[in-house]
């Protein structure tokens, strides 16, 4: 039987964490720690980083690990590059469970920027109101541009109040709904939407409630990541994995 490691902190690490307890497979789900109050889950939960790739190496080892599943955020290039590595030098299966990149269509006003770095010098200029919804880790850039006023929601309360001096602060969590997030953008007179393109039904919301507002979107591209093999969704784990569950899809890839 395989022992997975699972990396999670998304919505689709948590779906397959419930399809793998389902039938019965021995995983763990690991959690950087950014998020002081994850969702319980049906399975084992480690918290915390490993030290690299090195760290991880020795843990996928250590625990007898057979496939390691990276479901990380889009944005979360360094574990992924470490996950890459690591399973190549310990020779463990390895595959990246993501979200397909969200596309503009029609009625959607988008500037796409390379990096975060970029969005702050896209910034420059007369101040606005601006949603930051790129959570707590790169807020602090944004105080380069002071003349904003930020709105920004997070999962959790900060322990320090954000850099910023021009900001309002909802600590909410999604899945959001484009209703939702269009009365909030109305209620906060928003100009400006700023985002990460992380992909994904449950962080789609204000990009929705900003096309039907005519708001213009900030969107920053993902970070480039190591060739790696990709699947979509839960079930094509599973099929990856071995088991006949996932029906229609190739197994033994």
């Amino acid at each position: 039987m395989p022992k997975v490691l699972v990396l999670g902190g998304t919505t689709e690490a948590s779906a397959l964490a419930r399809l793998l307890a389902g039938h019965g497979i021995a995983a763990t789900l690991s959690y950087a720690g950014r998020t002081e109050s994850p969702r319980a889950q049906p399975v084992p939960v480690r918290v915390g980083g490993f030290g690299g790739v090195d760290g991880l190496a020795d843990h996928l080892r250590e625990t007898g690990v057979t496939h390691l599943v990276d479901a990380t955020h889009p944005f979360a290039a360094t574990m992924s590059a470490h996950a890459v590595e690591a399973a190549r030098r310990v020779n463990v299966a390895h595959i990246a469970l993501t979200r397909p990149a969200w596309q503009a269509i029609a009625g959607d006003r988008w500037r796409t920027v390379a990096d975060i770095d970029a969005a702050v010098a896209a910034l420059s200029g007369p101040g606005l109101r601006v949603l930051l919804a790129l959570g707590r880790m790169h807020v602090a850039a944004f105080a380069a541009q002071p003349q904003h006023h930020y709105l920004l929601r997070f999962v959790d309360q900060p322990d320090q109040p954000p850099p910023l001096p021009h900001h309002a602060l909802v600590v909410d969590r999604g899945p959001f709904t484009a209703a939702g997030d269009r009365a909030l953008l109305q209620r906060h007179a928003i100009d400006l939407v700023v985002s990460k393109n992380a992909g994904g039904a449950g962080a789609e919301a204000k990009l929705v409630a900003a096309r039907e507002l005519g708001l213009p979107v900030l969107m920053i591209d993902r970070p480039p990541v190591p060739q790696r093999y990709e699947v979509h969704r839960p079930e094509d784990v599973l099929a990856w994995l071995g088991h006949a569950a996932a029906s229609g899809t190739d197994r033994g890839v």
